[in-house]
């Protein structure tokens, strides 16, 4: 008994996968209340262009897939190797240089993740003219694209580009006369399109060469549009001095994937630093393959992400937590599914929200009963500004909610701000402001040149600060109860999200300058619907959400809550489920799904009051015990 104990106790077992960069940090503190953090490691030489990987490549490995996509259809994989790309590439750059495009007349792609979107960027990369890849949602989910027109605006793009005829009301509605329209298919009322297959046709040439000379480290790569609390969203400028350094910085962090080229199968848009410059650039600076996955995270969506996982074999799998979510579960009873991503799987990373224990268990019992040993679980801190990785947890004892220490290259300050800490980056990787808005960039930095984030962070345990830094929340969303109690939004979010799981998706908490708080939460229509049996599948959600069986589990979350509240900062005393989903136009959710807290807050201004001063049935109140 006391020997099957012991065994029984013994450490869990890890898939070696070598790892550093971020294990270790020089900590300095300040006399004026701030720390610095740096890597021990120092970082190491990265080329000025990321079409020099590109190149590269070519040269030691030109028949390797570098990106593949399923043909129309959910067919067989269409591929491009690092030779068909390169010279693709050079032909389309040639293309934009007889254009005559410029920084101040860019490439815009609206498309979709797709082997001519990388194409076309890689092209304008080669003759350093900047591109912007913009959120489908604003092009296909909006009703007024309001979004889009302003990025247009601020751009003044002198190509635009998209895949296909669905684009075409939003091109006709915000594209300037005298842009070039660019599509893979269809075509826009009114107006002159190329077939994009003309542009690779186009032979390079000398000007095109020249141009590519010109590139170097300062060189604009793209714009990146932040879609965070600001109701319009920012174009982050991003140089290739901050793409090849940040990659160098993650093949020193995740030393693996220089002894064995990465396999991706990912789904993450490229208009999104994590999709298209996090894991594009994993990609061609490490000479993997890419593997595009149509999928999304959604009940309707994940069918093809699981067939697509059954017969490739990633090296190293990004997701969102509910994709994870989806998958895992998926594995209880597709001995498939679970073989093939365990198979040669090194490492999982999630970024957008909190993985919830339940999840991060289920993952390592699915690799204990394929492989007989878990694959790590790795996180980090990033954002569009930092191109996006400066914080990196990788060991095997990361929890939800670890985001590590500096990756090489990166300094890290952490700085007193009311009851809260937030973290600053400074290094290779920050950008050097927004696109055409002098006085934003003047705010987001600090008098040494951090960029200011606006997250706040805390040591998971002040006496040993080399296991690293927590997530703490939006310094900028916390507020004051009329109590004076300080409310830390992010933590208590987490925590609900987390606690109503399947049904909610996010939170907004209410109370500021006032005696109690309260919350909005917007729910998951489809994980609601399955349990409101009886019911059509085409009941209005009001209606979903009225169900006994829909009221009975937001009811016990309330009441669960309340019971293990700590006090009246994370005390939620009145609940409302929003029937009414949040507006991309009106800036209260983000293209990749995230919620402004401030802009529900401003647009939903009556319901908040209503949820203080009315009695309507609607409202949820937790059972108090007396």
């Amino acid at each position: 008994m006391h020997e099957a104990k012991a065994l029984h106790q013994q450490p869990p077992r890890y898939r070696d996968a070598r790892v550093g960069g971020c294990v270790q940090a020089h900590v300095q503190s300040g006399t004026d209340g701030t720390t610095l953090l740096r890597s021990t490691e120092p970082l190491g030489d990265y080329p000025a262009r990321l079409t020099d990987r590109l190149e590269h490549w070519a040269t030691q490995a030109p028949d390797r897939v570098l990106v593949a996509r399923r043909s129309p259809g959910g067919g067989g994989w269409t591929a491009l190797t690092y030779a068909q790309m390169l010279q693709r590439a050079r032909a389309v750059g040639q293309a934009l240089v007889n254009l005559g495009l410029s920084a101040d007349r860019p490439v815009a792609i609206l498309s979709e993740n797709s082997l001519e979107h990388l194409t076309l960027a890689l092209g304008a990369m080669w003759v350093g003219v900047p591109y912007a890849p913009i959120s489908t949602a604003y092009s296909l989910v909006s009703k007024d694209y309001g979004k889009l027109r302003y990025i247009i605006d601020s751009i003044t793009p002198g190509l635009i580009f998209a895949s296909h005829e669905a684009y075409a009301p939003a091109i006709a509605a915000t594209a300037a006369a005298d842009a070039t329209l660019v599509m893979t298919q269809g075509h826009v009322p009114g107006r002159q399109v190329v077939s994009f297959d003309s542009l690779w046709a186009i032979p390079p040439g000398a000007s095109g060469e020249a141009a590519h000379a010109q590139v170097g480290p300062d060189t604009i790569a793209k714009f990146l549009f932040t879609s965070g609390s600001t109701k319009m969203p920012k174009g982050v400028i991003t140089t290739q001095r901050m793409m090849c350094s940040n990659q160098q910085m993650l093949r020193q962090c995740l030393g693996f994937m220089a002894e064995e080229p990465p396999v991706l199968v990912d789904w993450l848009p490229w208009n999104h630093v994590f999709g298209g410059s996090h894991n594009v650039g994993i990609t061609i600076y490490n000479g993997g393959s890419l593997y595009i996955d149509d999928g999304k995270p959604t009940p309707a969506g994940i069918a093809d992400t699981l067939r697509n996982l059954r017969e490739i074999s990633p090296t190293i799998y990004f997701n969102v937590p509910k994709g994870l979510e989806e998958i895992a579960t998926a594995m209880d009873s597709d001995v498939q599914l679970r073989d093939t991503l365990f198979k040669r799987c090194k490492a999982f990373m999630f970024a957008g929200a909190a993985l919830s224990q339940a999840v991060w268990d289920k993952l390592h019992a699915h690799a204990e009963a394929s492989v007989g040993e878990r694959v790590r679980v790795i996180t980090g801190l990033g954002m569009t500004e930092t191109a996006p990785s400066c914080t990196f947890a990788v060991g095997t004892d990361v929890a939800s909610g670890h985001i590590g220490l500096p990756v090489p290259g990166v300094e890290v300050k952490l700085v007193p701000s009311d009851d809260k800490v937030e973290i600053r980056f400074r290094g290779p990787n920050v950008m050097p402001g927004y696109w055409r808005l002098p006085e934003q960039t003047a705010a987001a930095f600090d008098e040494e040149g951090f960029y200011r984030t606006g997250d706040a962070v805390k040591w998971i345990s002040p006496a040993d600060p080399q296991r690293g830094l927590l997530f703490d929340g939006r310094t900028a969303e916390d507020f004051k109860l009329a109590t004076g109690t300080f409310v830390s939004v992010g933590p208590l979010r987490s925590r609900i999200v987390l606690a109503g799981d399947p049904c909610v998706q996010d939170a907004v908490l209410t109370g500021i300058n006032r005696n109690d708080l309260g919350a909005l939460i917007i729910p998951r229509p489809d994980a609601c619907r399955q349990l409101a049996t009886g019911l059509p599948p085409t009941a209005p959600l009001a209606e979903v959400l009225r169900h006994p069986a829909v009221r009975a589990f937001f009811q016990s979350l309330a009441n669960r809550l309340w019971q293990e509240a700590t006090g009246s900062a994370t005390r939620i005393a009145r609940w409302f489920v929003l029937a009414d989903p949040p507006s991309i136009d009106l800036g209260e959710i983000t293209d990749k799904g995230s919620i402004n807290q401030r802009a529900v807050l401003q647009h939903r201004a009556a319901l908040v009051e209503a949820l203080y001063t009315s009695a309507d049935p609607d409202v949820i109140l937790p059972a108090t015990g007396g």
